[in-house]
């Protein structure tokens, strides 16, 4: 063997040693440069489409390697999920759709809340679901239970009445203390003090596309403050008093109301007669900072104390919306396109450009509730076209 052939072997031996170093010492590396990487950059394999393999021992690991990717900043954010320990299976469900289809990526942490305690048995299996921090609450009696000050006759025949004409969740005391709860209670919680933003999401909810950019970013930088998926008309049978309340609430505070703000979305006459129309607080992304502050807490407060929690049936969506729609400028209320979703019997799926194609979206745009007759998306969008 001539000399110039020897150095090719001890410089090619060299080249050999440093990759296999390398390889072992620097895990992006040995990635980068594996057999199976190659491959898949040589024939175009596309990485959403390649099964990973999570490690048995290590249950909170991420189980897919682009987990690893850095994620250089977050917003200061949660999941927040209101549930019981009946709940377990949709929580699941819920908890592993939006795992699946974003957080794996972002791991923003969870808070849920409940009335009593989580059992073992629930968080252990709500735990193994995500490498992201879960934190379980317990909710206080007087932001969860209906006040003593309620007249509860009163109340009883508002109830009765209700189920009499067959109106969903008419005989529900619980339910009313669930909608007085995310009214006005749930930023307030001890374990929500600590964040900003939050994402609610609900048992048994399905979320149909990859969400391919991080919703509080966006809303943080575009200085938005709340958004939906769905909006639609509210039982007007469940809030005969409330858009009267809502006036005197107007007349007592006109400060309070914004410049810009969406009293066309929420009445075809000047704000006379309340439209109905609400954004389905199931799905909420917004800032916790505005429930904190001056107007919605007078707000809240003042329709607190009018008793129609219990004495008819108001719900959050309404309750949000109406807030939302007064006391911000429209343009810091955001409607997500992008993001398929469903709460049964209801579904938003996208329909703008390419947002279905590029969220690979399991839904049916053909099937989506958007323009359904009674969707409000229509008035929405006249609304802020204006």
């Amino acid at each position: 063997m001539n000399t110039s052939a020897r150095y090719l072997l001890i410089i090619l031996g060299l080249i050999i040693s440093i990759h296999y170093i390398l390889s072992f010492t620097h895990e992006s590396y040995g990635r980068a440069t594996s057999l199976s990487n190659l491959k898949n950059h040589l024939y175009g394999v596309d990485d959403d489409y390649i099964t990973f393999v999570p490690n048995p021992d290590a249950p909170n690991a991420p189980s897919d390697p682009s987990e690893h990717l850095a994620i250089d900043r977050r917003a200061n954010a949660t999941f927040v999920i209101l549930c019981r320990n009946s709940d377990l299976e949709g929580t699941v469900r819920s908890i592993r759709q939006i795992e699946d289809r974003f957080n794996r990526r972002y791991q923003y942490p969870y808070v849920l809340l409940n009335e009593v305690a989580f059992t073992d048995d629930f968080k252990n299996r709500i735990k193994v679901l995500t490498a992201a921090k879960v934190e379980f609450g317990l909710i206080p009696h007087d932001h969860w239970y209906q006040p003593d000050w309620i007249d509860e006759d009163h109340a009883t025949k508002g109830r009765e009445k209700m189920e009499a004409d067959k109106i969903i969740y008419g005989g529900s005391v619980s339910y009313r203390n669930m909608c007085r709860f995310n009214s006005g209670f749930f930023y307030r919680h001890p374990l929500m003090q600590k964040y900003r933003w939050y994402w609610r999401i609900e048992p048994d909810v399905h979320f149909h596309c990859n969400i391919n950019q991080d919703p509080f970013l966006f809303m943080e930088d575009n200085n938005k403050t709340y958004s939906f998926t769905i909006t639609m008309y509210e039982f007007e049978a469940t809030i005969p008093t409330l858009w009267g309340e809502v006036h005197n609430f107007m007349k007592l505070h006109p400060e309070y109301i914004a410049e810009g703000n969406s009293m066309g979305f929420m009445s075809d006459n000047g704000g006379e007669k309340y439209n109905l129309c609400h954004f389905w607080s199931n799905f909420e992304i917004a800032d916790m900072d505005f429930w904190r502050g001056e107007a919605y807490s007078a707000f809240f407060d003042y329709l607190d104390s009018k008793g129609g929690f219990y004495y008819e049936r108001w719900g959050d969506a309404p309750v949000h919306s109406i807030g939302a729609a007064l006391f911000l400028p429209r343009s810091r209320i955001h409607f997500w396109d992008e993001i398929g979703y469903e709460h049964n019997p209801y579904t938003h799926c996208p329909k703008l450009g390419k947002n279905w194609a590029n969220g690979r979206c399991s839904c049916d745009p053909g099937r989506s509730f958007d323009y359904d007759g009674y969707s409000c998306m229509s008035k929405w969008d006249r609304f802020i076209e204006q």
